[in-house]
């Protein structure tokens, strides 16, 4: 596994285990792969890569979910490439609980990281938005709160049914994704916004608050804010340069993030990471987009948030100047594009990612500029040290 402290930047093969998923899934994870392939040739590392069946048409054929060969085999990586899963074939939850819950959980992936980042070119639906104005990243607790699948229903199906949903906060867990917030902020703007419902979750928002502002305590250079989750979907729209870093529960994380998405145009071009801070098992890397089954195989999906996250895995695995480069290359090509997905995109799913590649090549040889500002591949690199 790598271990998040610098040392995996000393070593430059690393083992990577590729789920494709379903829908279309395997047609970005290709890409992506395709990108890494000229990655490794331009910056000189290599990977050993195992691609591992997991999702609905495996679940359907086998009963497996994440459990038995399909975990020990993602355990021995270093990291994960997850392209996406779902299929109507599959109720819902299934899936997602079986498997990309229950991966979070047993591999201690205790961060959920999704940079919020409007790049230039990129259309947005927030008028007048400027790319200088949105440039932020979401901490989203990963591994506790609502999801942690404890809940119960009595006499179901009668009128008298009664649902109970269990929301389970903990210090420890709480203070992991608050001090790698800090760290993260340290190595940008210094200003981390812690995100809850205080007023109303009484008691895990006082353990939210009182962890927050021990751990600041360790950061004094760093500014702090608090927001209720409410009033962030109002802020985050109309002035998104009012956050550097913004910390906050699994529930409300996942709703924040989406909307982070739409701001910087789409789920298309999100990328995130599910990170294991110790070192203890791999960290995971999936573009946020579903699997869409409505245009698989059609070559009308857009590529680049799996490649953006490819970009953050190797941030990850200490390959800072790879993952600088690729992040430009893709930023590159989103510019030249009149739309984001489907015709739009001037060229199917396959021939965007050869564009990527070819743009790799310019930005390796420096003949294309970097991205101005502080990327947040520089500030993972600092922060998981």
């Amino acid at each position: 596994m790598t271990i998040p402290d610098g040392s995996a930047s000393k070593r430059r093969t690393y083992a990577l285990g590729i789920v494709p998923g379903d829908g279309i899934g395997p047609e970005v994870t290709a890409c992506a792969v395709g990108v890494l392939d000229a990655a490794e040739r331009l910056f000189g590392f290599s990977t050993t890569r195992e691609t591992i069946p997991a999702g609905a048409r495996h679940y359907l054929a086998t009963g497996e979910l994440f459990e038995g060969a399909v975990r020990e085999k993602l355990q021995a990586k270093d990291a994960i490439l997850f392209g996406a899963m779902g299929d109507p074939a599959v109720a819902p939850g299934i899936l997602e609980r079986g498997f990309i819950l229950a991966m979070r959980q047993a591999f201690d992936q205790a961060v959920n990281l999704r940079p919020v980042r409007l790049y230039p070119g990129v259309r947005t639906p927030i008028a007048d938005l400027e790319p200088e104005r949105c440039d932020l990243v979401i901490v989203r607790e990963n591994t506790e709160g609502a999801y942690v699948g404890r809940g119960s229903t009595v006499h179901a199906g009668t009128a008298n049914a009664v649902a109970v949903q269990e929301s389970v906060n903990t210090r420890a867990g709480v203070e992991r994704v608050v001090d790698y917030a800090f760290r993260l902020a340290a190595g940008r703007r210094n200003k981390v916004t812690l995100c809850h419902k205080t007023n109303i979750l009484v008691e895990a928002g006082k353990l939210w608050q009182e962890t927050f502002d021990a751990v600041a305590a360790r950061y004094p250079g760093v500014e702090t804010d608090y927001v209720h989750v409410d009033a962030m979907c109002f802020h985050l729209p109309v002035s998104p340069e009012r956050f550097d870093v913004v910390v906050t529960d699994n529930l409300f994380g996942d709703i924040i993030t989406d909307l982070g998405a739409v701001i910087q145009g789409g789920l298309g071009v999100a990328a995130s990471a599910n990170l294991n801070l110790d070192g203890s098992a791999p960290s995971m890397f999936e573009a946020i987009h579903g699997s869409a089954p409505d245009i698989a195989g059609r070559g009308l999906a857009n590529p680049a948030g799996a490649v953006l996250s490819l970009a953050m895995c190797l941030a990850h695995l200490g390959e800072a100047a790879a993952a600088k480069a690729v992040e430009t290359a893709v930023v590159a090509v989103l510019g030249q594009m009149d739309g984001l997905s489907g015709a739009d995109m001037g060229g199917s799913t396959d021939e965007v990612g050869r564009r990527i590649v070819d743009a790799l090549e310019s930005a390796a040889s420096g003949s294309l500029p970097p991205l101005a500002g502080r990327s947040v591949m520089d500030a993972m690199a600092a922060a998981e040290r």
